[in-house]
């Protein structure tokens, strides 16, 4: 059926955004090293006026600040094409009630995300950003916790848009199709038969 390579494709583009997401955040908080392993004239000065501990601080706090707009935003995102996929699901495709409780707990849960763990992340993120390496707090002690959860509700919602994509290509028959088959089995004239 046509309308699931749609939503297959919509998905895609969810789930790639995903990894697109988590690479950028990665390699954004590797670039602070890779600056001061090699800075350019103009930073060294600069690095010498702060000092390279106080320049590291406020880079790591920079590319953290990009890494929580980034996944603010990618929240958002993902709220509003997972509600137009459950959208295009439920009113443009004969899917069934599988496919649609997928697409709905991976949108609720980027929903969580984005009102109870990434707004507790930022806000631990802010103060532990400066907080010297190897310093026990209780800050990154939480941070690294919400971290974990975020990571494992990112894996859920992988796995659930992997059984989505199960459910979108091999499933034969969605709302639609299997009544008209029902309807069209009382219909054949061997099973016709009334007794009087």
């Amino acid at each position: 059926m046509h309308y699931r390579r749609i939503a297959c494709f919509l998905l895609g583009l969810w789930l790639g955004g995903g990894l697109l997401m988590a690479w950028v955040a990665a390699r954004n908080l590797g670039s602070v090293d890779r600056l001061l392993s090699q800075p350019n004239p103009f930073i060294a000065v600069q690095i010498k006026t702060l000092g390279p501990e106080g320049t590291r601080l406020l880079l790591r706090y920079q590319a953290g600040e990009q890494n929580r707009w980034y996944l603010e935003s990618w929240e958002v995102a993902q709220i509003v094409w997972g509600a137009g996929l459950l959208l295009y699901l439920l009113f443009g495709s004969t899917e069934g009630k599988v496919s649609l409780l997928l697409v709905l707990l991976m949108v609720v849960l980027a929903v969580l995300q984005r009102l109870l763990v990434t707004p507790e992340m930022a806000s631990l993120g802010r103060v532990a950003d400066f907080i010297p390496p190897g310093v026990p707090s209780t800050e990154r002690t939480g941070l690294a916790i919400l971290a974990n959860a975020y990571t494992s509700m990112e894996l859920l919602k992988w796995a659930l848009g992997l059984a989505l994509a199960g459910q979108l290509i091999w499933r034969r028959h969605g709302r639609s199709g299997d009544s008209r088959q029902e309807f069209d089995v009382v219909d054949k004239a061997n099973h016709r038969h009334v007794d009087w």
